[in-house]
């Protein structure tokens, strides 16, 4: 929303080597924006910019969500579970793959719709007195945390078929009747625990084979019940 953060957020990436930025409907990006990004102005004239989430986060494996607000309650997945930035390190040990870290507005953070979107959600713990922070500050603490990260010989599974594992879930979901107000917040509980699962390639189509297998057994149930019904008012008309 402002300039200042845009270029300060290039130069927090450049002190702890990050140069992929992306940015989704910025403000416009001139003097103010250049001077904060003191010597990452290559940081900043390099940002690719996108119009709207889907596109910004085109090609991730994974979507990290930060967030300075938690659920009020357990039973509220939009915002949990929430992990630090040192237990994301942690859980990313070892992995392969292309991450997307996503920052809010500056003014309301994501929207609750946006939230439901990430695999994984990070805060940064501050003061109850003032938990929100600037910007640029979070970003140079998420990115001072993450920075001696090395990618490992354990590939992520590729964003596309992550979301090809969700829309079988909810497929399934439909397929089992599963009541109608608790299939949303469902959806969203078994898209976190895969989420930080860390999912391998072969994982996830090991999952979508089971699911396709099991829709597959519930239509022919379905077809020979439908099938069974049919012959036997047929009879029962013979009968008559």
């Amino acid at each position: 929303m402002y300039q200042g953060n845009v270029g300060s957020v290039a130069r927090a990436m450049k002190n702890f080597g990050y140069s992929d930025l992306v940015l989704v409907n910025p403000c416009e990006l001139e003097g103010q924006a250049r001077a904060m990004s003191s010597h990452a102005r290559d940081v900043l004239e390099g940002a690719r910019i996108a119009s709207t989430l889907e596109e910004a986060v085109k090609g991730a494996d994974l979507l990290i969500g930060t967030t300075g607000v938690s659920s009020l309650k357990t039973g509220e997945h939009i915002r949990l579970p929430l992990y630090t930035v040192k237990e994301l390190k942690e859980k990313l040990k070892g992995h392969s793959g292309t991450i997307a870290v996503l920052f809010g507005r500056e003014d309301n953070g994501f929207r609750n719709d946006e939230l439901k979107k990430f695999d994984m959600l990070i805060t940064v713990p501050t003061s109850e007195i003032y938990p929100i922070m600037n910007l640029s500050h979070a970003v140079a603490i998420v990115l001072y945390e993450l920075s001696e990260l090395e990618g490992g010989s354990n590939p992520l599974a590729e964003g596309f078929d992550l979301q090809l594992l969700y829309g079988h879930l909810d497929e399934l979901l439909e397929e089992i009747d599963y009541p109608a107000h608790k299939k949303d917040k469902t959806s969203l509980m078994l898209r976190r625990i895969f989420g930080r699962a860390g999912l391998t390639p072969r994982e996830v189509q090991t999952l979508r084979g089971i699911i396709r297998k099991s829709e597959r057994k519930m239509r022919l149930a379905s077809e020979a019940e439908a099938l069974q019904k049919a012959e036997d008012s047929e009879s029962i008309e013979k009968f008559i």
